[in-house]
């Protein structure tokens, strides 16, 4: 999931630079969104591993 982030993000910067707003605006926010699940399932996973069986 972090590799379709920072995907959408090179796809976001790509698009800025190339002059097309509206896809940059989408990729870089589809890319907050992927980040932000990544991030969550990552801690829920990291505190879930840590409890002794």
């Amino acid at each position: 999931m972090l590799n379709y982030a920072i995907i959408f993000l090179i796809v976001a910067v790509i698009a800025a630079v190339l002059g097309f707003g509206g896809i940059a605006g989408t990729a870089a926010t589809i890319a907050k969104v992927l980040f932000v699940i990544f991030l969550i399932l990552f801690l829920v996973s990291f505190f879930k591993g840590r409890r002794k069986p």
